[in-house]
């Protein structure tokens, strides 16, 4: 399994990165968790603009999501033709959200496009990947996903406060992708993003053997982001989320940044 990271910036793209966007292949299978505004022309770094299988969106903010508009346009009126729809996992209420930010009637809406499917907690399977999905503490409704395939699995946080479910799905995992939005100060705002300490103490809890800080919002120095995170207590590799980096992990290789 190889994960890249397409865009990494928290909020709103920042100079080095677009919105929230990473991407997954294994058996020649491509899929994204979130469409993040910016996240497309970076995305055609990596793969061809046609080349996506499934999309994932983890939520309906537009850091998150926003840039499947632009797809929908690649997809629909390519000059070599419309191509087929590809299938959508993201918050049921998806399909009207998604139409009203384009601006487009309701019917047919992005449907000739995109085959939406509502997510739920629970696990699935979307091409060779086993994925599941649980419920983050986010002020819309809102999926953290841990992604498995071949003995190597990946979690991600989504956009989150502080929960017992990220514990959960990111047991032992070889990746945490965890969100650090906020830094480690007195009265924030609850129910909304973590810190890198928080990151760091769930990592810890869940036993993962690295933990990637990501949703790094561009008015803060990642370096403090880091270096909160150091303050909560995991020992293992720790990092701050590159756009561009590239994991390729299982067949006994582990985690390798590129």
């Amino acid at each position: 399994m190889r994960m890249t990271i397409v865009g990494c910036s928290g909020s709103f793209p920042g100079p080095e990165s677009p919105s929230s966007c990473y991407l997954f292949e294994a058996e020649g299978f491509r899929m994204i968790l979130d469409f993040g505004n910016g996240s497309l022309g970076a995305l055609q770094r990596h793969i061809g603009l046609y080349d996506l299988d499934a999309i994932c969106l983890s939520h309906l903010h537009a850091d998150h999501c926003l840039d499947l508009c632009a797809y929908h346009v690649v997809r629909t009126y390519s000059p070599s033709g419309a191509k087929a729809r590809i299938p959508v996992y993201a918050p049921a209420d998806a399909p009207a959200r998604m139409a009203a930010a384009y601006g487009m009637p309701m019917e047919p809406g992005m449907e000739n496009a995109f085959d939406f499917r509502a997510l739920a907690p629970g696990t699935r399977r979307i091409g060779p990947f086993e994925v599941t999905t649980a419920l983050m503490n986010h002020p819309v409704e809102t999926y953290g996903f841990r992604v498995s395939h071949g003995g190597a699995t990946v979690a991600y946080s989504a956009d989150t406060g502080e929960t017992e479910e990220l514990v959960r799905l990111a047991r032992d995992a070889d990746i945490l992708l965890c969100e650090a939005s906020f830094l480690d100060r007195p009265d924030l705002p609850p129910d909304l993003h973590l810190t890198g300490r928080h990151a760091a103490e769930y990592a810890k809890r869940a036993s993962v053997s690295t933990l990637i800080l990501t949703h790094l919002v561009p008015w803060y120095d990642p370096e403090l982001i880091l270096r909160d995170a150091f303050g909560g207590g995991f020992e293992g590799p720790m990092e701050l989320a590159r756009a561009g980096a590239v994991y390729d992990l299982g067949d006994s290789r582990g985690p390798g940044g590129g």
